[in-house]
């Protein structure tokens, strides 16, 4: 089993704290940021930064979904989700740029084992990359 990652970043033109806030707040702006990959999302406990728990399913192609159940944890300019349900972590980093902020997604997990796994390893941080690239456009959109 090998580590698979996926990572995106896009600038935005809102300061890093603002920008920050918005990703942390999963009761209002992460509906409006989610692409239609995403189904099924809810909030759980909390709605905004640490402590806040929420759920959706993940479409990453038509054969392959994912039931994630985040817990959130939130640590100076990073916002983490951890799924309960597996090793898959998103870290959200927010860097000062120019007058705004670069915003990170990175999305690492335990791959599968054999060929599956070289298989997933290679095809599966593409897609997630395209998927990570319309959440972000959303959130710049959102901040502007």
């Amino acid at each position: 089993m090998g580590q698979v990652s996926a990572s995106s970043s896009i600038t935005v033109d809102a300061d890093p704290q603002r920008a920050l806030e918005a990703i942390a707040d999963y009761e209002t702006v992460r509906p409006r940021i989610l692409s239609p990959h995403y189904r099924d999302y809810k909030v759980v406990e909390g709605g905004k930064g640490a402590g806040t728990v929420a759920e959706w399913t993940l479409q990453a192609t038509e054969k392959r979904s994912r039931n994630v159940h985040a817990v959130v944890t939130v640590s100076d300019s990073i916002v983490t989700e951890r799924d309960a349900n597996s090793t898959m972590v998103n870290t959200w980093t927010v860097t000062p740029e120019g007058t705004g902020a670069q915003v990170t997604l990175r999305t690492t997990w335990k791959g599968a084992g054999g060929i599956s796994g070289i298989f997933e390893g290679i095809f599966a941080p593409l897609g997630l990359k395209k998927i990570q690239a319309e959440v972000l456009e959303n959130l710049k959109r959102e901040l502007a």
